[in-house]
């Protein structure tokens, strides 16, 4: 078959940049688009969402009037695509045809042809820019990266904000949210180990290695000895080249899922000390249900998985199918709920264990979904801050003495994190909860995902892949009193 026209993809492109910038997901936008080109549209559109800052400084500067959308959207997306990656923050980008996905003359011809598909009387402008850019591409990315929109490709607010919660850290985390983050699975320690699945892998040509376990030390070994994995004590693996799922023997049978290393902390921590077998865990906020998944693999629980959206309680189902879960003794109820309104749906017998794996900014996770960026506001902080505290407090009253929670959330802002932790820490008392001395805290995107000491995040051995990042987390364990 043969690949689709590079217009074609740039149009389709291009209409996703102008729904995200008009305020939609890309999770809404790219299932409509055909799927033949979808994932190429896909890597068009995550290029262009990740460069658009400057692309936008730059068509500013060669075009002072604010052509229309559709047209903008078109030239934002090409000049993107012909923008250099040679250097990072803190560094001027240099122009270097080898970093570029196309060579310049055939971006600028297809960007043209779609220009015509799209606004015909718009296509001479279109390649009047474009041409320009090229000629002076290098003046142009130098007078964009004075600029904090040009230089980092996020929103003045976003940077301040980092600038201000991680002073040290603020340019390592705006650039790696630019590159591209690494493909990790997990494996079903029901069915598998991550070292046997390496060795699976490579029997397929796949180039894969084994993570460190999301676990360190004692915590790691003794999960280990008293669940499901028993003898498992690591089932994260990282490919060395992202892969379509449909190439990964056993993903279709339930071995492996993909899952973020950071993400992949989640069960170990709450299911560590053990639970009794049969143990009462609650799962809010459970879609898609990659968390709810691992709970199952790794323990034999009772387990409600709750989420206030059914529709996406639906993946939830599809998830627990694939991976043939639950596995008996286990069981799972999946209920659509409020997390804040427990009246609906408690039955009234305490959770021996809760993970609040609560909705957030997703600041932490913006190099897989770098539409999240342009799509956020300042004042969705404090909003998004609001209900993770409603819920913390709705939940907590729903735990058994001595029972302990996990509270988690995709964000490197801290007023997701740490900073509502301690508030309801000083609300609560030592008498009545208390945090664990093992709970990471912080989980920055860098390459030790580490947040210079600030955290209890043990920074990544010698047998991970070098230069290896997880996503950006936080994670307070809280038990209660």
């Amino acid at each position: 078959m043969n690949a689709p026209a590079l217009a074609r993809l740039l149009d389709h492109a291009a209409d996703a940049v102008v729904a995200v910038r008009g305020g939609r997901s890309l999770t809404d936008v790219l299932p409509r688009v055909p799927e033949g080109l979808r994932p190429g549209v896909q890597a068009l559109a995550f290029h262009a969402l990740r460069r658009l800052g400057g692309a936008q400084e730059v068509r500013a500067r060669l075009a002072p009037k604010t052509p229309p959308p559709a047209v903008e959207a078109l030239l934002l997306t090409a000049l993107a695509l012909l923008w250099p990656d040679g250097a990072a923050q803190g560094g001027v980008p240099r122009p270097g045809a080898a970093d570029r996905p196309y060579p310049d003359h055939t971006l600028v011809d297809q960007a043209v042809a779609a220009a015509r598909q799209r606004t015909p009387a718009a296509a001479a402008f279109v390649n009047a820019v474009l041409r320009r850019f090229v000629r002076e591409r290098e003046a142009c990315v130098e007078a964009a990266s004075h600029t904090p929109l040009g230089a980092y490709n996020h929103p003045a607010w976003w940077v301040e904000r980092l600038r201000r919660d991680w002073p040290a850290q603020w340019q390592g985390l705006l650039a790696e949210a630019n590159r591209h983050p690494p493909m990790t699975l997990r494996v079903n320690a029901r069915r598998s180990t991550a070292r046997g699945y390496v060795e699976r892998l490579a029997q397929h040509g796949i180039v894969a290695a084994v993570c460190d376990s999301p676990l360190t030390g004692a915590a790691r070994a003794a999960l280990a000895a008293s669940t499901a994995g028993a003898g498992l004590p690591q089932h994260v693996v990282q490919l060395a080249q992202p892969r379509n799922v449909s190439q990964l023997p056993g993903f279709a049978e339930g071995e492996v899922s993909v899952q973020d290393a950071a993400a992949q902390r989640a069960a170990p921590l709450l299911l560590w000390p053990p639970l009794r077998p049969g143990a009462r865990v609650l799962d809010a906020c459970a879609a898609p249900g990659g968390k709810t998944a691992q709970l199952l693999e790794l323990a034999d629980i009772e387990l409600l998985a709750l989420d206030v959206d059914a529709q996406r309680l639906a993946r939830v189902h599809d998830n627990l199918k694939r991976l043939r879960l639950p596995t008996a003794p286990a069981s799972v109820r999946v209920v659509a709920g409020d997390a804040r309104q427990p009246a609906a749906w408690w039955d009234g017998q305490p959770f021996d264990a809760i993970l609040l794996d609560a909705p957030c900014t997703a600041s932490g996770i913006v190099r897989r979904h770098p539409d999240v960026r342009w799509l956020r506001r300042p004042a969705d902080i404090d909003a998004l801050a609001a209900v993770q505290a409603q819920m913390l407090e709705a939940l907590w009253p729903l735990l058994a003495p001595g029972g302990r929670l996990l509270y988690a959330t995709c964000s490197i802002f801290k007023a997701e994190g740490q900073q509502p932790i301690d508030a309801f820490l000083q609300r609560m008392g030592p008498a009545a909860a208390r945090l664990r001395p093992d709970s990471p805290g912080h989980l920055l995107p860098l390459t030790d995902n580490e947040a210079a000491g600030e955290t209890g995040a043990q920074p990544a051995s010698d047998t991970s892949p070098k230069g290896a990042t997880s996503d950006g987390f936080f994670y307070a364990l809280i038990e209660k009193t």
